[in-house]
């Protein structure tokens, strides 16, 4: 998984994509925020983001939408920010997540 080292205290802190779509990700909004990294993966890949602050928990990624406009988060099938993005989201956008932010189990750092 990622590891990304605090500017404010020097330590190193594991993470994974998956939290950028979690309420409570990313140590509820206190630890290492690291939703903007994956929405510039996002963007670079051609996606148009959106992403806020959910209240006093984490920065939550709120929209994807494709080339052609399409939203790929499923408002209505999911209960945002509480289901495992890799439960609603299209295979080829977790694939491309999983490439960028590897998992322990994908060869990514412990």
């Amino acid at each position: 998984m990622p590891v990304s080292t605090c500017t404010h205290c020097g330590a190193d802190h594991a993470w994974t994509w998956d939290e950028a779509f979690l309420k409570f990700g990313f140590g509820d909004g206190d630890g290492l925020v690291m939703t903007e990294t994956v929405a510039d993966r996002l963007i670079e890949a051609g996606y148009d983001i959106e992403h806020h602050v959910w209240g006093c928990h984490n920065d939550v990624i709120s929209s994807i939408r494709d080339w052609q406009g399409h939203e790929l988060i499923p408002r209505e099938d999911i209960e945002f920010g509480y289901d495992e993005p890799r439960s609603y989201l299209p295979a080829d956008l977790i694939a491309l997540l999983d490439a960028a932010f590897p998992s322990a189990e994908d060869g990514g750092a412990r």
